[in-house]
């Protein structure tokens, strides 16, 4: 049985040490973070990480048991020592498409990229070019696509057993690159991976945060997808924390909490009314297991038999896709913006900030 070398570039929060933030997050199943999930699957060997940070590389060795021989600052050389199968890339967006294309022209063969995939459509669609080229397996980091509740709530709406899907609804969208990547990762994973054929969209501070080709902070933002099955999602700026919604012709299925718990809602006749309602029935038992876990042995099964991921580039360049139309919808006046979105040249471009520093323990954090 094959044991694949893992590496790591960006050992800080999502990187390594997420875990301690989330304790008690029952939308959450630990391990959680790339580094945890390598180390809970026993056929990875987590052997090397890469960071700027003098600090943060100290600690994750500490806790990984990762030598300091083995702990790098450039992520070129960590890739060309070490040589590993397995490359996660938990870096800031603005940095990820530099490190996936070198990671795959020099021998990597399968790709853990947090989300979004990177910065730019012409990134994107470099690296699907790049991917494709050399074979190699990739998943983004949109987790959900890997849990069992999500899981649940596809195999009911690909049962048929509630009508046809007509409607998906995400009821507190966020920003785009950090939070909508997630949730329309859902909408994707929900609906089959049916292709997008226009979005409209509104950004709250749009005008301020896009300058010419450059988005210069994350934006908020709202906005209606329409899918080429018939299948339309809503994005809404609502209060509701984190609730996705599938709406099919005899019922609904709810998210609740980005998936701490599950809803399923039949359409029925009331008698005492009058008039058909929708009543809530159980919802399929689920056993509780962790995304990040199921992300890592599906690139490991990849691997293993050279079948494509449960993700694949596609569906990560078809998230970032979804990500540019809604803010080229807004710079546009709101208007439809027909995909696929070929000639788009808006750039995430931040200003540099301190970046957040990870908890290295659970002190102080939810839950403990």
């Amino acid at each position: 049985m094959t044991i694949y070398r893992a590496a790591l570039v960006g050992c800080s929060r999502m990187g390594a040490f997420i875990d301690n933030e989330v304790v008690g997050v029952r939308s959450v199943v630990l391990p959680y973070s790339h580094a945890a999930g390598y180390e809970a699957c026993s056929r990875t060997d987590l052997v090397a990480g890469a960071d700027l940070r003098p600090d943060v590389l100290e600690k994750f060795g500490e806790r990984y048991g990762v030598p300091p021989a083995r702990q790098y600052t450039d992520y070129r050389e960590m890739i060309q020592r070490e040589r590993p199968d397995i490359l996660s890339i938990a870096t800031q967006p603005e940095q990820r498409a530099e490190v996936i294309l070198f990671a795959a022209e020099h021998g990597v063969r399968a790709l853990y990229v947090e989300k979004p995939l990177c910065a730019s459509m012409a990134e994107a669609r470099q690296i699907v070019a790049t991917v494709e080229r050399l074979g190699i397996a990739l998943n983004m980091g949109t987790n959900r696509r890997w849990s069992p509740g999500f899981d649940a709530m596809r195999a009911v709406i690909d049962s048929g057993e509630l009508g046809a899907l007509r409607t998906l609804v995400i009821y507190s969208n966020g920003q785009l690159f950090n939070t909508s990547s997630h949730w329309f990762d859902v909408l994707q994973r929900l609906n089959g991976d049916a292709p997008a054929e226009w979005v409209q969209a509104y950004l709250p501070a749009g005008d301020t945060i896009v300058q010419g080709d450059v988005v210069t902070a994350d934006p908020e933002a709202q906005a209606v997808i329409q899918f080429a099955n018939g299948v339309t999602a809503h994005a809404l700026l609502s209060p509701r924390n984190n609730d996705i919604e599938a709406i099919c012709e005899k019922g609904a299925l709810v998210a609740r909490a980005a998936g701490a718990a599950f809803e399923l809602w039949r359409v029925e006749t009331s008698a005492e009314l009058g008039t058909k309602l929708h009543v809530q029935r159980p919802f399929p038992e689920v056993e509780r297991a962790s995304s990040t876990l199921r992300l890592v042995e599906d690139l490991v099964h990849a691997l293993d038999t050279g079948e494509s991921p449960r993700g694949g580039v596609h569906v990560a360049y078809a998230n970032a896709e979804l990500l540019f139309a809604c803010i080229e919808s807004h710079r546009r006046g709101g208007s439809r913006v027909t995909l696929p979105l070929w000639e788009s040249a808006l750039r995430l471009a931040r200003s540099q900030s301190a970046p957040k520093q990870p908890k290295y323990d659970q002190s102080g954090v939810h839950g403990s």
